[in-house]
């Protein structure tokens, strides 16, 4: 947790100073007022004392009262303004740190775990510093102050006091010790629920379709009653602490009443006042220790989650990013090559390689396709390029360079990556197709509608409610999978790249647009160089290059009339799709 406190600005300290200042000033107020009660019970049973002493004295109690409330005021708005402020500090260091994160770093958390610790657990430390600040300055000093006031007066009242006190903090030990794991096992079970949730949502309509709902429903039931029982127990374990203060504030109340009889009932006349007024402040100024301690028993109560929630926040900002940025911003020799040497790749902590031994070149202006069966690698190699991994053994070159090398906002720059699911965001047609900085001028709204022309999608944008300024729902769940497909690679065509990589990105469009946008692709992008993974024949038969992939292997390398020849997995692939009347003709 003092690692996460780190991130604290030097306004932020500055705030926590200026609480410290007032809680030490608040609580010198709140034990200046039993010290007045102390010289108005001996006023009142001295003889020549006047009422305008009395009034005095209790004026001045009245003004430690008030002066108490105005700081206790302040400090509630500091401490607020303070865990606003730190908790947005944080959100936006997480928020920063995923967007650095590479996929093998997202895999790790997972995305439900990284919304709770963004959300969840960032709330858990703000609500420690916004009530638990306060208390946890003002309570120790309450208490080390009160007891130095009482400790020298009456050595049989101060025994009374420190039993008081032994008491609430073993049980307050005890019960930090029983609850702390039960915290990291509820914060494990938010991101399990948030999980569940998230797939529910997700998959609706295939629960739907399946009847599933039964299922669904008892799934998040044993999640939620997992998460319900913990806090039950957690729950049950803290309700212990209210009656256990409760009988030690009693008991020592009454403890120094009988303890206070005792010593007056022995003593002469004189010192039977002292011995009252003594009492009083004994009785006021243990009440004071005891309140301290139920303050620092409700601390009790939101740090041991809280330190569990910062733990989580620390393993995400101290994660080790597996892509690290180069410092190359330069011009290259090269435009739009694409070069492979020996490149070999497997995920972290996996035993085997996915791809072995891969090389190929592509110059400028040419069309590389990649086909093969389902997990022979097409995907992870063309997500080499752009860096969405790094190659294991070899090297991947992009205009001469080693990707490696370059900026990553400068590679970026370079390509039009259009993944295997279209991904859509919250806003407008045009918001969606102009997304993202090229390192160039935000693209204007006709050359959004060129991008979309190209990408065959003039027809249905043009028919939406506001056209180009129509409204796509997050995830484009209010359009089709074909139309995402479209406007994903519209958005690709906006930039205007030097290479265009397509993760089997034509697989939603039926046979005549795919035929349509390729050609009109081929026209417009005739100087730029193309990647296509795809599993139809029809959409790499025309490539200049195909490399055929089988088991992470290149097996088969060449042009589509070369590779029916020569390359016998090419040939079933082929032959599985169309006739061999349709491929001779091709």
């Amino acid at each position: 947790m003092i690692q996460l406190f780190r991130n604290l600005t030097k306004k932020d300290i500055l705030l926590i100073i200026c609480v410290i200042i007032l809680v030490v000033f608040s609580v010198f107020l709140d034990l200046r007022t039993p010290e007045y009660m102390s010289e108005i019970t001996k006023l009142v049973q001295t003889e020549d004392s006047t009422i305008q002493e009395i009034l005095n004295a209790g004026g001045h109690m009245l003004l430690c009262a008030t002066g108490s409330l105005v700081c206790t005021i302040c400090v509630g708005f500091f401490t607020s303004l303070l865990s606003a402020r730190f908790s947005r500090s944080i959100r936006r260091k997480i928020f920063a740190k995923v967007e650095d994160f590479g996929i093998a770093e997202i895999k790790k958390f997972s995305t439900n775990s990284l919304i709770t610790r963004t959300t969840n657990d960032v709330t858990q430390i703000e609500m420690l510093l916004a009530m638990g600040l306060q208390m946890l300055i003002k309570s120790p000093v309450m208490a080390v102050w009160a007891l130095m006031k009482i400790l020298g007066k009456s050595g049989e009242l101060s025994i009374v006091t420190g039993v008081g006190v032994i008491i609430i903090v073993v049980t307050n030990l005890l019960i930090i010790k029983t609850v702390t794991p039960r915290f990291a096992k509820i914060q494990a079970l938010t991101d399990k629920i948030n999980g569940v949730t998230r797939e529910n949502i997700t998959g609706i309509r295939v629960v739907h379709a399946f009847n599933a709902e039964s299922f669904e429903e008892q799934r998040f039931k044993e999640v939620n009653e997992d998460i319900s029982n913990t806090h039950l127990k957690v729950t049950k374990t803290f309700a212990m602490m209210d009656p256990t203060m409760n009988f030690v504030m009693h008991f020592q109340h009454l403890g120094i009443y009988v303890v206070g009889a005792y010593i007056i009932a022995r003593s002469g006349m004189m010192d039977k006042i002292t011995t009252f007024s003594n009492m009083v402040v004994f009785a006021s100024y243990g009440m004071q220790v005891i309140i301290s301690f139920l303050l620092l028993t409700m601390i009790f109560m939101i740090l041991p989650r809280a330190r569990v929630s910062a733990n989580r926040i620390n393993e995400v900002l101290n994660e080790e990013v597996s892509i690290h940025s180069g410092g190359f911003k330069g011009q290259t020799k090269e435009q739009g090559t694409i070069e492979f040497k020996n490149v070999s790749f497997k995920y972290p902590d996996a035993d085997e390689y996915l791809l072995k031994n891969i090389s190929f070149r592509v110059n400028q202006g040419e069309t590389i396709a990649f086909i093969g069966s389902t997990g022979s690698g097409k995907s992870t190699l063309i997500n080499l390029v752009p860096r969405l991994y790094d190659a294991t053994d070899g090297e991947v070159f992009v205009d001469g360079v080693n990707v490696k090398e370059y900026d990553l906002k400068e590679l970026n720059n370079r390509i039009g990556y259009i993944p295997q699911t279209a991904v859509m965001f919250t806003g407008s047609v045009e918001y969606n197709v102009s997304y993202g900085d090229n390192g160039k001028e935000k693209p204007t709204l006709e050359k959004v509608k060129e991008a979309i022309q190209v990408a065959q999608g003039t027809d249905f944008v043009e028919k939406m409610d506001k056209s180009y300024q129509a409204h796509i729902a997050r995830g484009g769940t209010n359009i089709s999978g074909g139309q995402k497909q479209r406007l994903s690679i519209a958005r690709a065509i906006a930039r205007d790249p030097e290479i265009y990589i397509f993760d089997d990105s034509f697989s939603a469009l039926d046979y005549q647009t795919d035929a349509k946008l390729r050609k009109e692709l081929k026209k417009y992008t005739k100087n730029s160089t193309i990647m296509i993974v795809a599993q139809r024949i029809g959409t790499i038969m025309t490539a200049d290059k195909i490399v055929v992939l089988d088991k992470g292997e290149c097996v088969g390398f060449g042009t589509h009339q070369e590779l029916l020849k020569n390359c016998k997995i090419y040939q079933e692939i082929a032959l599985s799709q169309l006739s061999e009347e349709e491929l001779q003709n091709a």
